[in-house]
């Protein structure tokens, strides 16, 4: 029996404690602030209550999976899921609307040729069999194995399969999302809405790879689903887990440093001098916490934490019942994608945000029938690109924010009771991340510049977990960080993946 510890509460760190623990060691969680989850996080007022993370969930079998791993309790004993239907309504630039059946091609297909026009439907089809192959040849390199020292070869290969595209003479095939949306679907409103997917995660679509096309092929293919309560509440089904499977958890525990012996990671020392024994140790971003270099010049490095796009979040107590039929999720797409583009791509906050409502129909968040809880997300720049702690910063653009958010909620301003806005100011505190940043997934190609770090370091015993190591941020591919770290402490190097 091994003595483990792990850095951090998060998601993809509890699910690596939990699997350790029924694999026979002994795992103690050291985390600086009060409470477990990481970005996922709950803001409660007044009888109302508001996912500030991530509000929706894709390939909920990654967290199945650890739950049949850990216990007799399956995940839905611990939780309610619920197919989210329609998976999201969109409301484009031009006022044209469509909602998207979950997970249901043909559905999908016939929507969009309703509210677009014939031909559009075929055009998104195609696209997804297209990524359909990406999602093929990307899936278990890029997310079910550890990051293998071979990682050039996802880095070179473009797995998505592009439609030829002649230009001046020439034909050339997309390299980037951007490049997706307008020579292989050729309609603004197809672009804005594959386009929305990239933004979601915060990335920039004219800088992201064709690849991220795997993103809407998740939500397409795995369908989206809602934890009633909210996401919150796999949080705490992940901590009650972790608690019965005897890990320690110790809050309010900041973590300055590991320990070393002999090459080897010996444990941790904290902000009040503790230092705390260990055989392994797990870490979120551990690069930070050592003055050895723990990735060689042919190793995927540490990516900039402050370079990464946040989230504004507004939490708003509606006065009033959320109507019958009212979809969970809207996407009200940017007036101006161009300009939306530019703004993030300069590091300002775009003046036409495009911006997720969030209308859970769960009586759990609000205090009574006759109110509503809403959130409204929309994706900015970080914290170190942008000051969001200037006076009215935050306020004049979460008023932008609920502009754009009328077109899907008519009378949203008038019902409004109170909002609590929350920026990468917010984010950074919860979670330690520099500026404030969410990190995105891991994608394929481009030079390997969408990659993470691997969960194995350079020195033995110190290992990397959750969304800035590999494979990337978001609530499936944290989980997936966890196994693959857990795999690799309990079954050594020579272990090849989760099945």
């Amino acid at each position: 029996m091994a003595r483990i510890a792990v850095i951090g509460a998060g998601t993809g760190a509890m699910a690596a404690a939990a699997r350790l623990a029924v694999a026979g060691h002994r795992v103690a969680v050291y985390e600086r602030t009060e409470t477990y989850g990481g970005a996922v996080r709950r803001f409660e007022r007044d009888g109302f209550s508001f996912d500030t993370g991530p509000g929706l969930l894709t390939l909920p079998a990654v967290w199945r999976d650890l739950f049949v791993k850990t216990g007799k309790e399956p995940l839905e004993d611990r939780v309610e899921l619920v197919q989210v239907d329609p998976s999201s309504r969109h409301v484009f630039a031009d006022g044209t609307e469509v909602s998207l059946p979950n997970a249901s091609r043909a559905g999908v297909v016939a929507a969009l040729d309703e509210a677009l026009g014939a031909g559009a439907g075929a055009r998104w089809g195609d696209f997804l069999v297209r990524a359909r192959e990406a999602w093929d040849r990307s899936r278990r390199p890029l997310l079910e194995e550890p990051l293998w020292p071979n990682w050039e070869v996802l880095a070179g290969r473009e797995p998505y399969p592009a439609v030829p595209h002649k230009r001046l003479l020439r034909t050339r095939r997309a390299a980037t999302l951007a490049e997706v949306g307008a020579w292989e679907l050729r309609d603004p409103r197809l672009t804005a809405l594959l386009e929305s997917h990239a933004l979601g995660y915060g990335l920039h679509p004219e800088a992201a790879p064709a690849s991220a096309a795997v993103l809407p092929y998740m939500e397409h293919a795995f369908g989206t689903w809602y934890v009633l309560g909210g996401a919150r509440e796999l949080a705490r089904a992940v901590y009650e887990r972790c608690l019965a499977r005897k890990v320690e958890f110790h809050f309010g525990a900041e973590v300055t440093g590991v320990l070393e012996k002999d090459g080897r990671a010996a444990g941790l020392e904290l902000a009040d001098g503790t230092a705390v024994q260990a055989d392994f140790v797990v870490g979120t971003r551990p690069w930070g916490l050592t003055g050895h270099q723990l990735y060689g010049a042919a190793d995927v490095g540490p990516r900039p934490e402050g370079a990464a796009h946040g989230r504004v979040v507004v939490c708003l107590a509606l006065r009033g019942a959320r109507e019958a039929g009212a979809a969970h999720r809207t996407v009200v797409h940017a007036p101006d994608r161009r300009a939306e583009l530019d703004a993030l791509g300069r590091g300002e906050p775009p003046a036409g945000p495009t911006v997720r409502v969030d209308r859970p129909a769960d009586p759990a968040l609000r205090p009574d029938k006759e109110h509503e809880s809403v959130v409204l997300t929309a994706t900015v720049p970080s914290r170190t690109v942008y000051d969001w702690a200037a006076p009215g910063a935050a306020d004049s653009f979460a008023d932008r924010m609920a502009e754009a958010a009328e077109r899907a909620v008519p009378g949203l301003r008038e019902r409004t009771l109170w909002r609590e806005v929350r920026t990468p100011v917010h984010t950074e505190a919860e979670t330690g991340v520099e500026g404030g940043g969410v990190p995105a997934p891991a994608l394929a190609a481009a030079e390997g510049r969408f990659l993470y770090p691997p969960n194995s370091t350079r020195m033995a015993g110190l290992f990397g977990v959750g969304g800035w190591s590999h494979p990337g941020g978001g609530l499936a591919h944290a989980g997936m960080s966890g196994a693959l770290v857990a795999g690799l402490i309990v079954e050594g190097p020579d272990f090849r993946g989760s099945q």
